[in-house]
């Protein structure tokens, strides 16, 4: 089991996407993410958010929300806990990356981008309003074939 965050980071009406396409033997080459990673030893989600975001964009995080917990079960990979923020205030410019490539990408056109399908059901919920929610994706190779959603 392993512990990792996730970050969409939000200006005028985009998220910051990270398109993996520079680290070797990703799991998520070729598909668009937010930025994010896993926990260091004792680390909080919000510490680990805040360093990797650091890490992967350059910026330090000045107003972020906790949006939800997401568990990726997978006949393939290692269960993931996925602690899920959107922020919208940073100080800093966005440097390279070198998981991959950062890019602005207009909401109304993230679902078209290459990302898993357990992540455009988090993408539309987020984008659709502000609750707080946990949702299991279940993955058999590549494909995704369960997922439940609790609002809160």
């Amino acid at each position: 089991m392993i512990n990792t965050t996730l970050c969409y980071i939000e200006q005028d009406n985009k998220y910051l996407m990270l398109h993996r396409t520079k680290k070797k033997n990703d799991l998520n080459e070729g598909k668009w993410i937010g930025v994010g990673g896993k926990f260091e030893k004792d680390e909080t989600p919000e510490e680990c958010l805040l360093r990797e975001v650091k890490e992967e964009t350059g910026v330090m995080l000045t107003k972020y929300r906790f949006r939800g917990v997401i568990t990726f079960i997978s006949n393939k990979w290692e269960t993931e806990y996925m602690y899920l923020f959107t922020a919208s205030d940073f100080i800093g410019e966005i440097t390279c990356c070198d998981e991959g490539d950062l890019e602005w990408i207009a909401k109304d056109k993230i679902l078209e981008l290459n990302i898993w399908e357990g992540d455009k059901i988090f993408l539309k919920k987020m984008m659709e309003d502000n609750n707080f929610f946990t949702l299991k994706v279940v993955y058999e190779e590549d494909k995704l074939v369960e997922s439940i959603m609790k609002e809160y």
